[in-house]
């Protein structure tokens, strides 16, 4: 039995957990996500197994070398404390670990977008459900603002409304941890109270300073990505109804 596919190149792949696409996108952006935080360049990328790795070992390395609170300090300009806080025996692993980052993910964008123009040319079947024992998984068309709004109340829950599963879980997790471990939740109570100076005891800038750039991001890559899976919908459709509809047999009324 031949097991060679009809076509050379998917445009996507469901899962009962997540939906992978390819699409265009501007290496720029991938790689100014993976310069704000590691990992979140190739989680864009649909590249999920190196972006988590990535992310951890950002978390890892980042509480070791304390580089966070040098950010602070350097910008603030207590630049003799931001020389005693960091660890320079964790700080050389840290940045070759970045660099990497930001490059591998500009030079995967633009092999990806390549693999798309050559994917869409060829016009290969799409997959519009995906049934299994622990979930359900189909393309429809979901309004891009819900995503964004979801995600602006907590990260991760824009991504669970677009069934990104395994994704939104680990970002909703992660994003659990940081305000936690920041006492971030505590500091807006006291800030909201007025209490403004035990709000800037209480609060772990280590942890904190984690909190902008996963925010920010999981706005923009819930948004862009419902924009996206809305595309991927209008391309099945429109396969189905050219192959389909109508039938060539149909025998047309004088």
């Amino acid at each position: 039995m031949n097991q060679i596919p009809p076509f050379r190149r998917q445009r996507s792949y469901l899962s009962q957990f997540t939906t992978g696409q390819l699409h265009l996108k501007n290496p720029w952006i991938a790689a100014f996500f993976s310069f704000s935080y590691p990992g979140f360049g190739h989680i864009m990328l649909h590249r999920y197994m190196a972006g988590y790795i990535l992310i951890l070992w950002e978390t890892f390395i980042n509480e070791q070398a304390k580089v966070n609170l040098g950010i602070l300090y350097t910008l603030i300009g207590e630049f003799e404390k931001a020389k005693d806080v960091l660890d320079n025996r964790w700080l050389i692993l840290y940045l070759a670990i970045y660099m990497f980052g930001i490059w591998d993910s500009y030079r995967t964008t633009i092999d990806l977008n390549k693999q798309y123009v050559l994917a869409d040319r060829e016009d290969a079947p799409i997959l519009n459900i995906k049934m299994g024992t622990w979930d359900t998984n189909f393309l429809d068309k979901r309004k891009p603002i819900n995503a964004l709004i979801w995600s602006t109340l907590f990260p991760g829950l824009g991504h669970l409304y677009l069934h990104h599963v395994i994704t939104g879980f680990f970002i909703f997790v992660y994003a659990v941890a940081i305000t936690y471990l920041g006492h971030i939740p505590h500091a807006i109570h006291a800030s909201m109270t007025g209490n403004f100076a035990h709000a800037k005891e209480i609060l772990d800038m280590q942890w904190a300073l984690y909190f902008p750039s996963i925010y920010f991001f999981i706005i923009y890559d819930s948004y862009a990505s419902a924009i996206e899976h809305n595309k991927l919908c209008e391309k099945e459709m429109s396969k189905f109804l050219r192959q389909r509809y109508q039938s060539k047999d149909f025998i047309f009324p004088l």
